[in-house]
């Protein structure tokens, strides 16, 4: 049954040209408190829906997973909160990077991560590094992103390497951005049920598809992403024409 359905998703995301999926990550502390469980329980349950997403996209041959792990507004939270993501970060790579590696998955992080701790930069390094010429899923972690600043930052950067006015183009913006190299996504999920975009890639999203599951994030599965699939099969991709 499951063979049958992966090779329906396999037509639609052949069909669509689907290629990358970014998702907004959200629900972990609800799930946690629906449970009466600590937040860092919900964070460590989403680390392991992340595993198993990453290994869904793999299995049916999308190439582009981008996820939303830490914006640049979550160091606004409690820090015992923002220590505990920030060493869920540093433990899930020490300890999956091995097996990500064999499992040919190339780690990108996409953000400021100069702004982290010297020990999490070094962790953060060596995982795109030992990775970056892997083939298979591109798993980008958003951490310490937020799309202004990605935008700001780009436009310092123009400026301070003297691009005059008439040479700025979208095709020149976009180069400077966190996602160079990386194309546009196709399709935004959005687990939690809610509907907005929370500053994230706001550049690359511009004629995403969008989509909204009130499932959440430690809950996501191969149902809900198929669901997900199903739904961007449907839909009609204009681009503004």
């Amino acid at each position: 049954m499951t063979q049958t359905k992966n090779e329906d998703l396999k037509e639609i995301i052949k069909t669509t040209d689907l290629k990358h999926i970014a998702i907004i990550m959200d629900g972990n502390r609800r799930w946690a408190k629906a449970k009466f469980l600590p937040s860092a329980m919900g964070h460590q349950k989403g680390v392991e829906s992340l595993k198993k997403t990453m290994r869904l996209f793999d299995e049916l041959g999308i190439k582009y997973l981008t996820v939303y792990a830490f914006s640049t507004e979550n160091w606004n939270r409690k820090k015992e909160e923002v220590d505990f993501l920030m060493n869920l970060l540093a433990k899930t790579l020490l300890n999956e990077l091995d097996e990500m590696h064999k499992e040919n998955v190339k780690i990108r992080f996409l953000g400021n991560i100069e702004k982290l701790s010297d020990n999490l930069i070094k962790i953060v390094k060596n995982a795109q590094e030992k990775t970056k010429n892997n083939t298979g899923v591109n798993l980008n972690i958003a951490f310490n992103y937020g799309a202004r600043d990605e935008i700001v930052n780009a436009v310092k950067n123009i400026i301070k390497d003297k691009i005059q006015p008439q040479d700025v183009t979208e095709e020149l913006v976009s180069g400077y951005l966190y996602t160079k190299e990386i194309p546009d996504p196709d399709l935004l999920i959005r687990t939690g049920g809610d509907k907005r975009i929370s500053n994230y890639l706001l550049w690359q999203l511009a004629y995403s598809e969008l989509y909204v599951t009130e499932t959440l994030w430690p809950d996501f599965d191969r149902e809900e992403l198929s669901k997900a699939v199903k739904e961007f099969g449907k839909r009609n991709r204009r681009f503004g024409k």
